[in-house]
């Protein structure tokens, strides 16, 4: 089964860019954009002096900060960082997880007090992951997943908007503030039920180039913002990354256009900061680049978008990940994995993975690629019942994208190798040397 598998994967990547450049439609061409940066930190420790001393270090190379809470929903600590972080020339944004913190007093303090240097409010924390890790479950019982989707959205837009006691309740008018979260799955549902803007989760070993697919696709269709949240690589200490990988992701996610790129500070018990001063120098250092490198991003007219099958909400991580953290992988996700890891290995940050909408034709991708499209790979129709459903065969997204990896080895040897009869021998052994030491690499 997989070395069949693995076949299909291989011709993928040789035949995909021929198909997708040449046989979909192509959209209106667009203006490349420089969207603003918001770079900065997330607290979530409770010491006002240890936050001013963070700010006081941060401040000369971010202009944004997130104001973290620990449950203590004390707003004589909220209004003294406020106030310091303003008087440092930041922006900032407040997390809650309460629709009365902040109170409607303070907000409308706020507004007269610092204006548009408060954008919002940071609400809840991770609302899809927790719903796809039965973590704090959303959805609790649903038919089929259409229905799953129609609980999620409108359950967290009680909470964000239409609810009597709902955060933008406490607003002077609804869109007073932009609503933010953190999050590493179903993000297109987020902006669904009433964010503004998402900020996908770096973390552990999640496959960071498929969150950012996901979230600036769901973003880009629905016309929002998104972000890059950079938290624990660790759940003990050190907790964070090196200093030079936070560097790579800071990079990975300013090129690939994220507008908040943010990272997250604080130990398991939210009770003192995590980074060191490596990490602090890597974020000095990112600024400096920043600097040196204004962006343009790539739009729309220059990505091609992977359709999923209407309200599969599937995580992507493994062989135990879950369909609305409700029902398991069914007949169709290993075809589905495979045709998104060929994707990315193919398009890389040129591709953004969506869900069915009738804004998707006028968001302006160069391609649209929907999941059971037989040149990817033959599937069939699933249905909304997930009882309907065949179990999955025993292939996963977590072998998939290792087979990618491999299968893009072997291309190379194999376009190396036609070459070697138009080149001189001292060509032929650099380029064999480099092939074999790739190949050693990888399988080391």
């Amino acid at each position: 089964m997989k070395i069949k598998q693995f076949t299909v994967l291989l011709i993928l990547l040789l035949i995909l860019p021929l198909f997708l450049n040449g046989s979909l439609p192509s959209k209106a061409a667009a203006t490349d954009f420089s969207p603003p940066l918001y770079f900065g930190v997330d607290v979530a420790f409770g010491s006002i002096s240890a936050t001013e001393q963070l700010i006081d270090n941060v401040s000369s190379y971010t202009n944004f900060f997130v104001i973290g809470c620990t449950g203590d929903y004390n707003e004589t600590r909220l209004t003294a960082i406020s106030q310091y972080v303003y008087s440092k020339g930041l922006t900032f944004i407040v997390y809650t997880d309460n629709t009365r913190y902040p109170s409607k007093q303070w907000l409308e303090t706020a507004q007269s007090k610092w204006g548009n240097s408060f954008l919002g409010i940071y609400f809840y924390d991770e609302p899809g992951g927790r719903q796809l890790d039965k973590a704090t479950l959303t959805v609790q019982n649903a038919e089929n997943y259409s229905e799953a989707a129609d609980q999620y959205v409108s359950n967290f837009n009680w909470w964000l908007r239409s609810g009597q006691y709902s955060i933008t309740s406490r607003f002077a008018y609804p869109t007073e503030y932009q609503l933010f979260t953190s999050d590493y799955a179903l993000y297109w549902y987020d902006y669904q039920a009433g964010y503004d803007t998402v900020f996908a989760e770096f973390t552990m070993n999640y496959s960071q180039q498929l969150n950012i697919a996901m979230c600036r696709g769901a973003a880009t269709v629905q016309s929002r913002d998104w972000g890059v949240m950079i938290t624990w690589q660790y759940d003990q200490p050190p907790y964070m990354d090196s200093g030079p990988e936070l560097y790579k992701d800071m990079v990975l996610a300013y090129e690939d256009g994220a507008k908040y790129i943010i990272v997250f500070d604080t130990n398991k018990d939210y009770t003192q900061n995590v980074l060191q001063q490596e990490h602090l120098d890597a974020m000095k250092q990112f600024w400096q680049y920043v600097q040196a490198n204004p962006r343009t991003i790539s739009p729309p007219s220059d990505r091609t978008a992977y359709v999923l099958p209407e309200d599969y909400a599937y995580g992507f991580r493994g062989p135990e990940d879950k369909i609305w953290g409700l029902w398991p992988a069914d007949s169709i996700t290993s075809d589905i994995s495979m045709s998104v890891a060929s994707l990315l290995q193919v398009f890389g940050n040129n591709l953004d993975i969506v869900y069915p909408s009738q804004a998707l034709n006028s968001a302006g991708y160069h391609d649209i690629v929907y999941w059971n499209d037989t040149r990817l790979i033959p599937t069939s129709t699933p249905s909304s019942d997930p009882s309907q459903n065949d179990p999955v065969p025993p292939f996963y997204a977590t072998a998939v994208f290792s087979y990618a990896i491999v299968a893009s080895i072997l291309v190379a040897v194999a376009v190396a190798t036609s070459a070697l009869k138009f080149r001189k021998k001292k060509r032929v052994t650099c380029t064999q040397n480099r092939i074999l030491g790739t190949e050693r690499q990888e399988n080391g």
